[in-house]
This record gives C-alpha cells, structure tokens and sequence, in this order.
C-alpha cells in the first residue's frame, strides 16, 4: 500500500484535492476520474486513504456516493469539512462583459445560482470543478468561464475575474475519509460518530420502531437519508449518523432494536467528530 498517498475523484485543483490537502497536509494526493477509481485505487493498495464528498450545506447530497459506500467493501475512519471558496475563473483577456458560459460540476453550479442569474450566463456541466478550469484552459475564449478554485485557476493559468461568487458564505462541504481497514476511536473517546446503513422490514411503522430506540436511549441522530436500491421503488435504504460509539452501551441497546426490525443493518465506521460540527452544534444550542 502507497504510504500517505490519498486519493479523490477530479484533477488537481479540485475541492477534494483541497480538503486532502487541508486535512493531511504534506501528503500526496491521487486524481481519480470518477468516484468508483477513487475507491478502486483504495482497495488495490494504490493509497492509504480516500477523500470522498458526501454533501454539501447548499446542494444537498452527492449524487451516487451513498449508492457506492454501502457495496465498495471500505470503511469510514474520518470526516472533513472544507469551506467552498467559488472564483470565477477565465483566460487573460476575458472580463465580466465578455462573459457568456459559465462551465463547472453540477454541485458548484447549484452553489451559484445567482451569480448565473445575475450575470445572464448559460450553465455548461463538467465532470468536475477543476476540470472545467483545464476546458477553459484549452478553450481560451473571452465568452467562456469556469467555477472553480483559485488552486485550480493557479495549476490551469486563468485570471480571476471574481471571488467568493456562491450564493452563501457558509458553503461547505463534507467528506467521508475512507479506509480499507474500520479503525474505531476507544469507546470512552468523546464526540463520537458512527455511520451506518439499513433496510427495514416490510411491515407497518417498521420505520418508526426501528428508530425508536434512538429515541429511548438518548441518542441523537444527525443525518437520515433514504436512497432506493436496485431499482426498486419500494426497496428503501437508509444512510445514518448518529452520536455516540458502537460499543457503548446505548447505541448498542438502539441498534439491537433497529435490527429486530430490519432485514439488513451495517455500520459503515465509527470516527471522531470533526470541529467544525462540533461548532456548528454548540452555535445551534
């Protein structure tokens, strides 16, 4: 296995590349061309650790990954937030009044709706931010501009035109650090969290009695998503997480009654909490 090499999906100059280098600074990070290489290159030994995006404060949840964690045989040892700083990047020449396209992934575009608007530019979807910069790059047109990082404006040769151009100055994204390995902090260790899936069983309220007992165990659950699995509309799957250890006592007295009510459960890791959440809680009490 590759020695503190983390891999992400996009070219250098992506956001993942940013919070690979903000989390594990001095580390080498390994571009991926999608979300599935990312994962391949962990499993192969190619890298010690995966940095993937799981949502965004305004976008809402990245398409695909809470398809491809369940089934990729990885673990979560680790989360990260990283403020999502937008530039409009564009080649030497272009200005503000030139500009007619605004190129980027569909995360990034739904994080700069108004300057879209505000600007009367065409969105133009590319696989990634960073690889919008490496378009425009090649494009060299004034009419042309990409939503990117200034990493990526730097490794790509575009001016910036404007910065800080999403809608909110709150924008950020959180990823899952992923290992071939689960790696549990000591039961005792505070601010934990787990990350978990299940299925419930087809019967009434199965949903309702199988989070019953977070609720009567005190333990708080901070994320809820439902995604449909093998082309099944009514084959529901949950992503969770949760406060607390698998091990302690709660948590383990909440699972054994949410898997009395599903026909599958697994706990995809166990991490410690990130200080950002831990600010975003105590600024929400």
């Amino acid at each position: 296995m590759t020695a503190k090499t983390i891999a992400f999906q996009g070219l250098p100059g992506a956001y993942s590349d940013l919070a690979c280098r903000a989390a594990y600074p001095g580390w080498t990070t390994l571009p991926c061309p999608s979300f599935e290489a990312a994962m391949a290159a962990l499993r192969e030994g190619r890298c010690e650790l995966a940095m993937l995006p799981c949502e965004n404060s305004l976008a809402g949840r990245v398409p695909d990954i809470h398809r491809l964690l369940p089934e990729s045989g990885l673990f979560v040892v680790g989360e990260h937030f990283q403020r999502v700083e937008h530039c409009l990047l564009a080649p030497k020449g272009a200005s503000l009044a030139t500009l007619k396209r605004a190129h980027s992934h569909p995360m990034a575009l739904g994080q700069v709706l108004n300057l879209i608007r505000d600007m009367a530019l065409t969105p133009v979807i590319e696989a990634d931010t960073a690889g919008a910069a490496a378009v425009i790059a090649q494009k060299n047109s004034v009419e042309d501009a990409a939503i990117a990082s200034e990493l990526a404006g730097e490794i790509y040769g575009l001016e910036i035109l404007k910065r800080n151009v999403e809608d909110s100055h709150d924008n950020t994204t959180r990823f899952y650090v992923m290992s071939r390995a689960a790696s549990y902090p000591p039961v005792a260790a505070a601010n934990t969290v787990t990350t978990f899936v299940f299925r419930v069983r087809s019967i009434p309220a199965a949903l309702y009695k199988a989070l019953g007992g977070f609720a009567t165990n005190g333990v708080n659950m901070t994320k809820l998503e439902s995604y449909m699995v093998g082309g099944r509309f009514a084959a529901a799957q949950f992503l969770c997480d949760v406060d607390g250890h698998p091990d302690s006592p709660a948590l383990k007295r909440a699972f054994e009654e949410l898997e009395f009510f599903s026909r599958e459960f697994r706990i995809l890791g166990a991490y410690p909490a990130h200080p950002y959440r831990l600010e975003q809680a105590a600024g929400a009490d």
